[in-house]
């Protein structure tokens, strides 16, 4: 009965108002900030401290809590307890939110209200009350937005740039945490940072980037297990990383992190994850770094070797020509040998699991980890097409087009062209062959091709000339290409 009655003295958030005299509010922490100074306008030459956490005491109910003071007592604050811990908040001053500003730098919250914890008039202490953890933990695998509003990685990926800058939910399971890879560095200010990238994958991705700048952040993901922890990502914020030619994810004040969330979609992504993780599919090293070839004569850089986020190699080709940049662009030539029925529709049987081609005469995938070994088969019809791109430098011969690649690249479908006449099938070809066009490609390991290698068209369009030379006079004056 005494601990019926120690729960029934606290506030649940829902009730708290201005109004409430020395409330007493329990929670779970779900989400913490970095402790952050700013100059004292009232005494010059001192720092004022402050950090921000936010707590939850109910499904559908949390609250964002700041605290300000001096170095000691802050600092002191925020090291006594971490994302997870379940804590006792006496005497909290209740303050209607700007919810303008607090939800622009915090997370959104149902709440009207904010508490403020001070040193004079607050208490902060860990909860030892096993009833109360028991009825508050459970809330830590309960997403703070719609556990349905969210991206897949391979919904960031297909919107591309047009994300850049936004904040959105994602769902997708944690694929490498390195330790050894945190980043350690010191602004012009004097101030100390530091930086984490995770690796994140889900269905439809292999390899996604998500960056963590805040410590708590980074103490958080350095806890969970590679392959076995899902992720509800509330607010994170999505952006273009032009050095790698990717999209990436970052943690920034307003995201919340749910582990292993309690929904249908976070069960199904993790027995994926699993099945996924024991066919050995990603055991492949995540990502090469940059190289640079030098073009033999202009010592100025061609080509440029990347990974893209499924953790396979791109080819991006740039000419760089200190005599006539715009004559020196790449060509896209497709093979002049029965150049016709060269751009053909065929039907393939794949695998239902992984999608890859199937040997017709032994029924068996092409892919060694496929998954889905004893799973049917599935018939597709679509492009497959072979081109050889050109630039003054040399060829790349026999490159893959197909699929909606393809489609997109000629501008009709395969049931289209299955209705056009030779000669509309013509003029296509002669839309492409000997145009300049931007092509982005992707390598992959072969042992059927004589190169070792297998060159696939992820990309491909006519080119811009203002574009073209505006991305290469940009290229040319600030790259700093390294053998």
């Amino acid at each position: 009965m005494a601990n019926n009655g120690q729960v029934q003295d606290f506030v649940p958030i829902s009730d708290l108002h201005p109004n409430t005299t020395h409330p007493r509010v329990a929670g779970v922490i779900i989400g913490k900030t970095d402790v952050k100074s700013f100059p004292d306008r009232k005494k010059i030459g001192l720092d004022r401290f402050t950090f921000g956490f936010t707590i939850k005491d109910s499904p559908d109910y949390f609250i964002n809590v700041s605290s300000w003071g001096n170095d000691r007592y802050i600092n002191g604050l925020s090291n006594s307890f971490s994302v997870g811990d379940c804590v006792i908040i006496e005497n909290p001053l209740v303050a209607t939110k700007d919810s303008e500003k607090d939800d622009r730098f915090c997370p959104s919250t149902p709440s009207f209200y904010r508490l403020m914890v001070s040193e004079a008039h607050s208490q902060l202490s860990i909860c030892a009350d096993i009833e109360i953890m028991n009825r508050l933990l459970p809330l830590l695998h309960l997403p703070v937005k719609d556990y349905r509003d969210f991206y897949s990685l391979g919904d960031i990926m297909a919107n591309g740039q047009s994300l850049d800058g936004n904040v959105i939910n994602i769902l997708a399971v944690v694929r490498s945490v390195r330790p050894e890879n945190i980043k350690y560095f010191t602004t012009a200010d004097g101030r100390k940072g530091q930086r984490l990238e995770v690796k994140l994958f889900d269905d439809s991705v292999t390899s996604f980037p998500l960056v963590c700048w805040d410590r708590e952040a980074i103490q958080l993901v350095q806890t969970l297990i590679p392959r076995e922890t899902v992720l509800f990502i509330s607010d994170a914020r999505i952006g273009y990383d032009g050095f790698r030619n990717c999209m990436t994810a970052t943690v920034n004040s307003k995201t919340i992190i749910t582990v292993n969330p309690d929904t249908k979609e976070a069960s199904l992504l993790f027995n994926y994850a699993r099945e996924v993780s024991e066919s050995g599919v990603l055991d492949e090293d995540d990502r090469l770094g940059d190289v640079w070839l030098y073009h033999q004569s202009h010592q100025k850089p061609v080509v440029r070797f990347d990974r893209d986020t499924h953790g396979h190699l791109i080819i991006q080709f740039i000419c760089i020509s200190p005599k006539m940049l715009y004559s020196d662009s790449f060509y896209f030539l497709l093979k002049r040998n029965n150049a016709i029925t060269l751009i053909t529709v065929v039907s393939s049987l794949l695998s239902s699991k992984c999608r890859y081609q199937v040997n017709e005469e032994s029924q068996s995938c092409s892919n060694t980890a496929c998954p889905g070994v004893d799973h049917p088969l599935t018939v597709t019809t679509g492009f497959d097409l072979l081109v050889d791109v050109t630039d003054h430098t040399g060829t790349l011969q026999s490159c893959s087009l197909n699929g909606t690649v393809a489609e997109k690249t000629l501008g009709c479908s395969h049931n289209e062209f299955a209705n056009l006449t030779e000669d509309e099938r013509t003029a296509i070809k002669w839309k492409f062959l000997l145009e300049r066009c931007k092509v982005y490609f992707k390598i992959t390991p072969s042992s059927k091709s004589r190169s070792g290698m297998r060159c696939s068209v992820l990309e491909c369009s006519l080119a811009d000339p203002g574009e073209v030379k505006q991305n290469m006079s940009a290229l040319g004056s600030s790259c700093s290409p390294v053998l």
